[in-house]
């Protein structure tokens, strides 16, 4: 399988697939059911569900019981800690060993040719990798942890609503399909937000240092984004919902940006198979940096005119909305 089967690459090595991303079938009028149905098994399959499975182990196996978290002690938070750490390893490493370092596809399907930095003074120890790495694990995971702490012993000591699945079980299931659409839907609100003014150099700069972003870039943040970044568990302050809820947010929360910073359109499998990472979309924010603040199931910078889908139609739209906003300046 190459990648010049399913797109191009231009001469400063960019590879664009031929397939533009495209609005998810919720939010086109009027209703088209056939479609829904036939977008939903994707909208599960396969990184919702595996998000979910991790979120489930880590809940029935890897999680202390509730009644030891009614106070805030060394033991089961360092336990949470270290799982979280543990599962952050096998996603994002997972995917840094295959693409990165074995270089199993080499840059078949990679919209970027290059290879991350090994020697820019812009990073910390002058390597990108080593950077992502840092971050990740010594600011992203420990805001991580320090949330769910929060999150299970406010559920231990019942000061947060609760939902049961036995006289609730619609809503719980329910609340599970509409988890990733929240945290999309909160994605965009706070990055948006941290693209204003001096919010971005104070926030989210740190995040934008990688134009050709690898899976370690996913939470490459500073600790103030991080902050942000996990603050849609707080969801769970006013409306009810169970811990397995907020396990799967927080796990969604905190392995998902390995995929979507992955770099790689298609994960190969065989001559004639791969995986799709679905990450164009956002590949684009970080490459132009105005546009595609959110994801695409909810079209919110379509509606806001920052929608970009890798056309140069789009370009050109692009281009003139950034000559509008110097005009205005």
């Amino acid at each position: 399988m190459k990648d010049s089967d399913f797109g191009t690459r231009d001469k400063r090595g960019h590879w664009t697939p031929n397939k533009r991303p495209q609005r998810a079938p919720i939010f086109v009028w009027p209703f088209q059911p056939i479609k829904f149905l036939k977008w939903l098994p994707g909208y599960l399959w396969p990184w919702n569900l595996a998000y979910f499975a991790v979120a489930l182990l880590s809940w029935m196996f890897l999680t202390p019981d509730l009644a030891r978290m009614q106070s805030f002690e060394i033991g089961w938070m360092l336990a949470i800690l270290l799982r979280n750490a543990g599962w952050t390893l096998l996603f994002y490493g997972g995917f840094h060993l295959i693409l990165y370092v074995q270089r199993r596809q080499d840059t078949n399907f990679k919209y970027n040719a290059k290879w991350p930095d090994s020697d820019n003074p812009t990073f910390l120890f002058g390597s990108q990798n080593a950077e992502n790495i840092f971050w990740t694990f010594c600011s992203g995971v420990p805001v991580w942890t320090a949330f769910e702490c929060v999150m299970w012993w406010l559920y231990a000591n019942n000061l947060v609503p609760f939902l049961s699945f036995a006289t609730h079980p619609l809503w719980f299931v329910a609340a599970l399909i509409l988890m990733p659409a929240w945290r999309e839907l909160h994605f965009y609100l706070i990055h948006r937000l941290i693209h204003v003014g001096p919010l971005y150099h104070l926030v989210h700069k740190v995040h934008h240092k990688n134009v050709n972003p690898g899976p370690w870039s996913g939470m490459s943040m500073s600790t103030l984004e991080h902050l942000f970044y996990f603050s849609g568990v707080l969801i769970h302050f006013i409306v009810p919902l169970h811990p397995l809820h907020a396990m799967f947010q927080l796990m969604h929360a905190g392995l998902s940006p390995a995929k979507s910073h992955v770099g790689f359109d298609r994960i190969v499998t065989s001559d004639e198979a791969a995986i799709n990472t679905d990450n164009f979309y956002h590949y684009l924010h970080h490459k132009y940096f105005e546009v595609n603040y959110g994801e695409r199931r909810i079209p919110l910078d379509e509606w806001f005119g920052t929608a970009h889908d890798g056309s140069p139609e789009a370009d050109e739209a692009m281009y003139r909305r950034i000559r509008a906003k110097k005009l205005v300046r």
